[in-house]
């Protein structure tokens, strides 16, 4: 079993757990009060189709091949720091085990920033993806490589009912088949293979044009630095999402404006 089997079977675990405590049809009930009563607002998938390169910043305090990013994670601030230096929106990690992160973490941040804010989690269920919207999330994550074709259009259908993007998630040619089969009209090719944590940012190179051109495309994990980014941007990519680097920088704002300026020479 590699590690995305193991996170995506403890995921399942910890969700029929969390599902005795507070049975579907109430978190259904929660979502859809959320769904009628929230303000009109910018969408996930509406801020990385701005004009330029559009950057989902990430909390995140821990990860399975790095183990702990950040021993301080004073995670408001980090959303808010992000906010005010340019992030179209914000990547939060809810995976309690492996990513240290937590439903908290992302209820907090929803409530004091005003762009996005994306739950990354392994999402395997319709459960999870109600808890997203009654948290306040406004996208979640669908990875092709954690569900099969009937799951990925299910839930992408299910998250468009609840009004939330769906970044789709896609490592390889036929992934990316699969999600534009499914209706992705954002889909994110990760960079990290997850089954064995390899990195190769020219992945989103090679696989940019398979998404078509009407869709948004979000080149997930490795970038270092400019350079990145200049390749990035002049192949055609929408938006990168962006973790580790920002995270174990001091000065994230700085460290975010470098790259910015990497996008647009």
């Amino acid at each position: 079993m590699n590690i995305l089997e193991k996170i995506t079977e403890r995921t399942r675990e910890r969700i029929r757990d969390e599902e005795r405590r507070c049975p579907l049809p109430e978190v259904r009930r929660k979502a859809e009060e959320v769904l009628r009563t929230e303000q009109t607002k910018q969408s996930f998938e509406q801020a990385l189709r701005e004009k330029g390169m559009s950057f989902i910043c990430e909390v995140k305090k821990a990860s399975p091949s790095k183990g702990i990013i950040a021993e301080e994670f004073p995670y408001l601030d980090i959303a808010k720091e992000y906010e005010a230096a340019g992030a179209s929106a914000i990547s939060c990690l809810t995976e309690p085990y492996w990513f240290l992160g937590s439903d908290a973490y992302l209820e907090e941040i929803v409530r004091e920033v005003s762009i996005p804010v994306l739950r990354k989690d392994f999402t395997c269920n319709e459960y999870m993806i109600y808890q997203a919207k009654a948290m306040g999330a406004s996208a979640i994550l669908l990875i092709c490589a954690v569900l099969d074709d009937s799951e990925l259009s299910a839930f992408h259908r299910l998250a468009r009912e609840l009004d939330l993007s769906a970044l789709v998630e896609a490592h390889d040619a036929g992934e990316i088949e699969r999600a534009k089969r499914a209706g992705a009209s954002i889909i994110g090719v990760n960079n990290r293979n997850l089954k064995d944590f390899s990195v190769d940012i020219s992945n989103s190179a090679q696989l940019r044009k398979l998404a078509g051109k009407d869709t948004v495309f979000v080149s997930e994990s490795g970038v270092q630095g400019p350079d990145d980014m200049k390749a990035l941007y002049e192949n055609g990519t929408d938006a990168v999402l962006i973790g580790e680097m920002l995270m174990r920088s001091a000065d994230k704002k700085a460290a975010l404006k470098s790259l910015m300026r990497g996008a647009v020479r």
